[in-house]
């Protein structure tokens, strides 16, 4: 359970893409110089980024990647999700019986009810943040995310 490096690159190539002038978009050897990653590798993210709807090609020699959606209505969550699936789903459990075929604690597991929690509260985080809260400064982002997490936790009652 941890964040892919596709991910990391994935979104921080969203934010650029979001971030750049013009309508012909960032090609794929401006994408990798702004990132300092190799063309292969920023070509495999964009691929799976366009092949979900989060962004598109535009043709001809400048031609690049734009995005298919304004900033705010691309939800993190979501890119994330195609970007490498979530954090805990139930197949977790099957693929970490132990040597069993099933799980010793398959009837009554607490960690599990600990990874569906954590899901639970970053589905809920993710669910409301777009690209666009992305796009500011670091110290910003974490002022977005605490008023969401606080409004999240005025609704639940806490």
């Amino acid at each position: 359970m941890k964040i892919t490096a596709s991910e990391e690159y994935g979104i921080r190539i969203l934010i650029r893409i979001a971030s750049a002038d013009g309508t012909e978009g960032l090609s794929i050897p401006q994408l990798s110089e702004m990132e300092g990653l190799s063309e292969p590798h920023i070509a495999k993210i964009c691929r799976t980024l366009r092949m979900n709807g989060i962004i598109n090609s535009t043709p001809g020699y400048k031609g690049g990647y734009v995005l298919a959606l304004p900033a705010e209505e691309i939800i993190i969550g979501k890119v994330l999700e195609s970007l490498g699936g979530r954090l805990f789903n139930q197949e977790f459990c099957e693929t970490h019986s132990g040597i069993g075929r099933l799980c010793t604690n398959s009837v009554d597991c607490a960690t599990r009810s600990l990874w569906k929690m954590v899901q639970y509260t970053l589905d809920n985080l993710l669910s409301k943040l777009t690209l666009k809260d992305l796009m500011v400064r670091e110290k910003e982002v974490e002022l977005r995310l605490e008023a969401i997490l606080q409004r999240k936790m005025e609704e639940m009652g806490g």
